[in-house]
């Protein structure tokens, strides 16, 4: 990268004078007068710039960003997976691309039919009845399945049901949801093998529990073997099972949420049917029911009439009611769709068992170095917490940062909970065997970096534009606009 523009701010590269563009001279008859109030008083503080310093300054500004078609994404708890570029060809054709909300169903009958063909292809890959596609993220789906739940007992007149059991070990947004919807948070403690409890669960269940939130495999990774006695528990006090389908990608092609006994559940279409996600976005939230429940599914919904056509239907007496603009996020709902029509049933299947492998390779290749507290198969990702020998006092943030140097995006770190030190990884199915064995000794090189040269570990990066930040100033206090320097660079 030329040193001239790394790091710098366009503003910085100003000179008086400099410009990058030619405009025509005024070709507007007559006179024009915009209103006072439009006026600028002041000219505007704008960089003075080449067009080639332009593109140079914005070509090296990417080449910073780093995503999963730059380089290896281990981000547990996310599924960072591909996404073939034949989606985003999809989602950018005209037809779907310049469509408007607010046309006729009759003048988008393909986007309607791409929606409705989604659904029920989820539908059939997660044990479901119906589906809706409209939540525009993971978090907005939990919400949404949580007031099918809500609207569910209130249909007969239950209104007893305030409280949700969520375990120790579930995403953040699980009880941040349940409290959102209203209702009141009940945590359930894990066994030390990291597993939901079930003793600690049967003295909390009443006819005040409307029902349980799981993320299954959970956290951990780890497969909860226990999920039909829990079922079974929860149904047998009057409640639903709630799935939270961020962890869904390992059970593609093995098993399916409503076979185990979830009556709602919601998808990150952005996780498990490609779509990388980050920075906020993009997303899309799809919340599937079981049989009986499919009336309280939000508004507007995709119903296919008897000659094939497609309509949207707009008013449900039943329904909890719209939750959403229009019909969703529907850019990552035709990636996801071309996602599944190009895998096929039989690729498809493959998904879960080779993202389950390549976990369990780099586990077993990294645990003699790092500490692993629960031991056994894990699923799509596993948690390690720290490294064995903290004798130096290297921590997770430190091997963390220190991947960085090397061309690693960092693994989710600090969570769960569960562990102080805890170290999230996720390779999901798409890496080969070469990039894993080049991850896998960049972590063991790291661990012996730790004892012969602690220092160098805790003081990382070294080789990125920017050095280790302070983090909770830059949190506390970020700067999100340019600020002008004193010596004003614009006029240099």
């Amino acid at each position: 990268m030329n040193a001239k523009y790394y790091g710098k701010l366009i503003f910085e590269l100003s000179h008086s004078g400099r410009r990058g563009y030619s405009l025509p001279d005024e070709t507007v008859d007559g006179e024009c007068q915009l209103p006072a109030s439009l006026c600028r008083q002041s000219e505007p503080a704008l960089p003075e710039v080449d067009e080639l310093t332009v593109v140079r300054h914005y070509t090296n500004m990417s080449n910073n960003n780093f995503g999963v078609d730059t380089g290896f994404y281990p981000l547990g708890s996310c599924t960072m997976k591909y996404n073939p570029k034949i989606n985003e060809e999809v989602c950018r054709d005209r037809a779907f691309n310049d469509v408007h909300p607010l046309q006729s169903a009759a003048s988008v009958q393909g986007s309607l039919e791409a929606y409705y063909d989604l659904k029920e292809l989820l539908a059939k890959i997660c044990g479901m009845a119906d589906f809706t596609l409209n939540p525009f993220a993971g978090a907005h789906g939990e919400l949404t399945g949580l007031m099918v739940i809500k609207a569910y007992h209130r249909s007969r007149g239950d209104s007893k049901r305030t409280k949700i059991i969520v375990p120790d070990s579930a995403h953040g947004t699980n009880p941040a949801s349940a409290a959102r919807c209203g209702f009141e948070v009940v945590e359930v403690k894990s066994k030390p093998d990291g597993r939901i409890d079930v003793e600690e669960l049967k003295p909390l269940l009443g006819d005040d529990i409307a029902g349980m939130m799981m993320t299954n495999p959970n956290t951990l990774g780890l497969f909860e073997y226990e999920i039909p006695e829990i079922a079974a528990l929860i149904h047998g006090c009057g409640g639903l099972m709630y799935y939270d389908g961020a962890n869904l990608n390992p059970l593609l092609g093995i098993c399916r949420p409503g076979d185990m006994g979830f009556d709602v559940m919601h998808i990150n279409l952005h996780k498990t049917f490609s779509t990388p996600h980050g920075g906020g976005g993009p997303g899309s939230g799809p919340v599937g029911v079981r049989a009986g429940l499919e009336k309280f599914l939000p508004l507007p919904k995709v119903v296919k009439n008897d000659d094939g056509t497609f309509a949207v239907e707009e008013e449900s007496a039943d329904s909890l009611g719209s939750i959403s603009a229009f019909l969703g996020n529907i850019a990552v709902q035709l990636k996801a769709y071309a996602y599944i029509l190009t895998m096929g049933s039989d690729n498809l299947k493959r998904v879960g068992p080779m993202a389950v492998l390549n976990a369990m390779y780099v586990r077993e290749k990294l645990k003699s170095k790092y500490e692993l507290p629960i031991t056994g198969v894990c699923k799509h990702e596993f948690v390690f917490n720290g490294l064995r020998d903290k004798s130096t006092g290297v921590t997770t943030l430190d091997v963390a940062k220190r991947l960085l140097d090397f061309g690693f995006h960092a693994p989710t770190i600090y969570f769960p909970l569960l562990f102080h030190e805890a170290l999230m990884i996720e390779p999901t199915e798409n890496e080969s065997k070469e990039t894993l064995d080049e991850f896998i000794s960049v972590m063991l090189r790291i661990a012996d970096e730790a004892q012969a040269e602690p220092e160098k570990v805790k003081s990382a990066p070294h080789d990125t534009p920017i050095s280790r930040l302070d983090e909770v100033m830059a949190a506390r206090e970020p700067r999100l606009t340019y600020r002008q320097l004193t010596d004003n660079p614009i006029n240099a």
